[in-house]
């Protein structure tokens, strides 16, 4: 009973660190000029802030109280990886697509993220009970060579694209909201869309193949450092990957809410998938064996 008590009051105090670091940091760079929400929009703002707060404090208290990594190691590993799914993975894709923004705001996007990340993930750490480096066990996975993870990295890669495309045309470009914001006219088939693409657009896939490269590397760390057996590291980078989709809850004046909703569904669904891909496609690599690839003889170091 005492263990679930304190695991519970850390859980509370993880998600009100970030609740308040989000609030002050949001209002401080990412104010704007539009006129105060309506009492009732308010309060569907704040409900919303709050259902972001647990779902992030739950996954992050997740994937720190399951680490082998501590203290200082544990918590530069996590701000990196905090701020590339939480800012530069999908702000990367601001940037490309949305071109209505106020002046100066994407700069604020990227600077709000990392303020946010060196803020809360060290508090984190420290209410989760994991800011005292300690000896844990030495981890044994990604101890490769080229020849190994170059072949995963092209895989990732044309996973990444496909999905990508995939859910975008049958889960967001369903939608006519969606549609109508981007400018996209009457939906045609998957193959038709795909070749307009390309024919319009070719640099897409290109950004794309660059984010999977991204999304790889801010999972290596993750695969390094968590306990258990495979499958928990494929759902600790599964949920970290999805969960960057729950800022699509909080309501802003550049998206409307179905185009939201859509993307909600889209990359909440499709990042879940890429992100288990990608734990087993690095977590089943075969580590870098001495000399030429014999076991070492005792009393030479292997």
């Amino acid at each position: 009973m005492r263990v679930v008590i304190l695991t519970a009051i850390r859980f509370v105090g993880v998600t009100i660190v970030y609740l308040v670091t989000f609030v002050v940091v949001s209002g401080a760079l990412l104010a704007t000029t539009a006129p105060p929400p309506a009492a009732e929009e308010a309060g569907a703002t704040l409900l919303a802030l709050l259902v972001v707060s647990v779902i992030t404090a739950a996954v992050w208290s997740y994937v720190i109280r399951r680490s082998r990594w501590t203290g200082a190691k544990l918590i530069f590993a996590m701000v990196l990886v905090f701020y590339g799914v939480n800012t530069l993975m999908p702000q990367i894709e601001t940037a490309y697509f949305v071109t209505r923004l106020p002046p100066g705001m994407l700069p604020r996007l990227f600077v709000a993220g990392a303020i946010l990340a060196v803020v809360f993930v060290p508090l984190a750490v420290l209410i989760l009970g994991k800011a005292r480096s300690q000896t844990t066990e030495t981890a044994t996975r990604l101890q490769i060579h080229a020849g190994t993870l170059i072949p995963r990295l092209l895989l990732i890669v044309i996973a990444y694209v496909v999905i990508y495309f995939t859910f975008g045309h049958f889960v967001a470009w369903q939608s006519p909201a969606v549609r109508e914001y981007y400018g996209g006219g009457e939906l045609v088939g998957f193959t038709t869309q795909m070749a307009n693409v390309m024919r319009i657009e070719p640099g897409l896939f290109v950004l794309q193949a660059v984010r999977a490269l991204l999304w790889a590397a801010l999972a290596a760390p993750l695969v390094r450092m968590m306990k258990g057996e495979w499958w928990e590291t494929g759902l600790a980078v599964a949920l970290l990957f999805a969960a960057t989709s729950v800022q699509l809850l909080l309501p802003n004046p550049l998206m409307p809410f179905e185009v939201r909703m859509a993307h909600l569904l889209e990359t909440g669904t499709s990042n879940f998938l890429f992100g288990w891909l990608v734990a087993w496609l690095l977590g089943h690599l075969k580590p870098v064996q001495s000399g030429s690839g014999n076991p070492p003889r005792r009393g030479m170091p292997g």
